[in-house]
């Protein structure tokens, strides 16, 4: 049997689209810059037929509909690469309004990891994201399992990791919910966790570069990260212990 193909999942989080924004058909040139030649140029019909776009830009900016922006893809089923946008209606924190967010997917390859934080990068500056994240395939599930939910009591995460509140818990939105493998924090978002700190966050600033907006991308390992891997497994917990506002466990 033919293991499943991991992929790497890009997910970033802004506010919520406008009247006539050109965000979407920004994020999808910066996803193609970042991944020399890509070409996002098909979309699906209902019967998941492959649809050749030959006025891409053209198509998005007029299907702008729901607060977001309908499925993209290339057309190579061996390197399947797709983009969506869509509005999220829960807010980033307590009482914040819904918020767009961009859900990108693409192979976990030698290509797909060395272009990871150039796409995480171009998506989130496109989106003007106010946080994200790239993550293999999977973590999701464990980050799932760090949320407490109300009458949660105890509750044990898996794999000694911390408890995380939910958004609507009281933490404002420039607070990053969790971490990821690659993380992209805008300039709010890194005021608000206090990064970058020199005197602390030495290892983590040799893995991390500035954006032309004042963001950051902040890399927790150097290869993508896996829970079974001791050596991952704590540096995540170290970026914790540094982050305490990171899922607003620094809230009483």
């Amino acid at each position: 049997m033919t293991a499943a193909r991991r992929s790497l999942i890009i997910i970033v989080h802004a506010p919520a689209l406008m009247d006539h924004d050109d965000r979407p058909t920004a994020v999808v040139h910066a996803m193609e810059r970042a991944l020399p030649g890509l070409c996002l140029g098909w979309a699906t019909s209902e019967k998941e037929d492959l649809i050749a776009l030959p006025h891409r830009d053209e198509w998005v900016a007029a299907n702008l509909i729901s607060g977001g922006f309908p499925f993209l893809c290339n057309d190579d089923d061996n390197h399947l690469v797709t983009i969506a946008g869509l509005e999220n209606p829960n807010g980033l924190a307590a009482g914040s309004p819904p918020h767009f967010e961009v859900h990108a997917d693409m192979p976990l390859d030698a290509v797909g990891i060395a272009a990871a934080a150039d796409v995480l990068e171009g998506v989130a500056e496109g989106a003007r994201a106010v946080w994200g994240h790239a993550t293999p395939s999977g973590y999701g599930g464990v980050v799932a399992q760090q949320f407490r939910h109300p009458g949660e009591e105890p509750h044990v995460p898996p794999k000694g990791l911390p408890s995380l509140k939910l958004p609507w818990d009281g933490f404002t939105p420039e607070i990053p919910h969790f971490l990821g493998w690659l993380n992209y924090w805008s300039a709010a978002a890194a005021r608000a966790i206090g990064f970058p700190d020199p005197a602390r966050d030495a290892e983590m600033l040799s893995r991390s570069r500035r954006t032309a907006t004042g963001g950051w991308v902040v890399q927790l390992t150097d290869a993508p990260l896996d829970l079974d891997n001791p050596a991952h497994l704590d540096a995540l917990k170290r970026a914790y212990e540094r982050f305490p506002e990171i899922g607003g466990r620094a809230l009483p």
